[in-house]
């Protein structure tokens, strides 16, 4: 089966998204102390900057999901589904060594985040399992998770170990193992998995005429959209945080758009996937400067995740030295990047490192994604 490009646009323009809100994360001066969407604190350029990374890590698990599909139906074999499980447990592996050391630069591993890359890991453990399933019901188990899972406890367990368990599966959650190390589960595995099962399911659509499928990528799109608008409109189910009226009109519609990422609602899923699928359609078929260039980071997602959080946290300590803070100055700690306190640039520098980091990737994802198409024979490429 030939590469579907649209699928690699489409990843690739969140992957150059999800880069501007690690650059926010790691350099805007109140990054480290205010929740960029706390109507309260924040400001509609700040809120609206980290609304719009939303659309990165579902997108990131739904197209994991449609790339599983598609790679299966080349061949859905014990072999092919072995290879999903591998692939699953190396990103789990990535997750807790190369990429936890990006996120801190802790040799020690004081700390530990289990992030998207950590999700599509064990979604795709659970899929090689599940792929022996039809497609009708591999799609019936996503849409129940999406739909139901807001309806489960916060905080069932009283034992610690159950506790921990319960939040892997289910809900976000910080946890104090030792003096030596914390564990924040940001992205607990179930939530995600829905995500990713609905991908999987849609991935059915790429084996359609590309006039059939962009016609059905539009009215999902559209029909997910319009899902978020009603449901959001009669404020009772959907989402933990339901939108209220503010003192201003424009905080009024970012308090409508203000949906949970942690773990991710059903109005969230339906308003970020619905935006992927429009994306999707758009992008499907289409060639010019702007695909072309999205398609070399979209090629290649593990090898620019891996390196734009390395160049990210550098860019972070190069502010900070620049700025006159010395090592001496830089914090340790649990659950902390190593910010000196008052470092940090204004909104508008953080658009301008983020371009900056970009378009240094852009030569290094071209020259692994042709090394890679390249060398088909050495095995260990296929998982990054």
């Amino acid at each position: 089966m030939n590469r579907i490009t649209t699928i690699d646009v489409t990843r690739g323009l969140v992957m150059v998204i999800m880069a501007l809100d690690h650059v926010r994360d790691l350099l805007h001066t109140p990054a480290l102390t205010q929740n960029p969407t706390d109507l309260a604190t924040t400001t509609p350029a700040i809120f609206l900057t980290r609304w719009i990374t939303h659309l990165c890590a579902p997108t990131f698990v739904f197209l994991s999901g449609v790339s599983a599909y598609l790679s299966l139906q080349k061949r859905n074999s014990p072999e092919a589904r072995r290879f999903l499980l591998k692939r699953g447990l190396v990103l789990i592996v990535l997750e807790l060594t190369v990429i936890n050391f990006a996120f801190w630069f802790d040799i020690q591993f004081r700390s530990l985040m289990l992030q998207v890359i950590f999700a599509i890991g064990g979604g795709l453990m659970v899929l090689s399992l599940l792929a022996k399933l039809s497609v009708r019901w591999i799609a019936g188990i996503g849409f129940g998770i999406v739909l139901l899972h807001n309806l489960l406890p916060f905080a069932p367990f009283a034992n610690p170990v159950g506790s921990f368990v319960w939040s892997l599966l289910f809900r976000t959650n910080v946890f104090v193992v030792s003096p030596e190390l914390t564990v924040l589960v940001g992205y607990p595995l179930v939530p995600w998995l829905g995500i990713m099962l609905l991908g999987f399911a849609a991935g059915r659509l790429f084996e359609q005429p590309i006039t059939s499928r962009r016609r059905l990528l539009w009215q999902l799109g559209l029909g997910a959209l319009a899902v978020f608008l009603v449901l959001r409109l009669l404020n009772l189910y959907g989402d933990p945080a339901p939108w209220s009226v503010q003192k201003s009109g424009l905080l009024t519609v970012l308090s409508f758009l203000n949906v949970s990422k942690y773990p991710p609602s059903l109005l969230y899923t339906a308003v970020t996937i619905g935006l992927a699928l429009l994306i999707l359609a758009a992008a499907d078929g289409a060639d010019n400067g702007l695909t072309r260039l999205l398609r070399v980071y979209g090629q290649v997602p593990m090898f620019y995740y891996l390196i734009h959080w390395y160049l990210v946290h550098l860019s972070m300590l190069a502010m900070s030295f620049a700025q006159g803070y010395s090592w001496a100055d830089v914090p340790s700690g649990p659950l902390n990047f190593g910010r000196p306190e008052g470092a940090g640039i204004s909104l508008g520098g953080v658009y301008g490192v983020w371009l900056a980091l970009v378009a240094v990737l852009y030569p290094l994802c071209r020259w692994y994604g042709r090394y890679k198409a390249a060398h088909p024979e050495v095995t260990w490429l296929r998982y990054l």
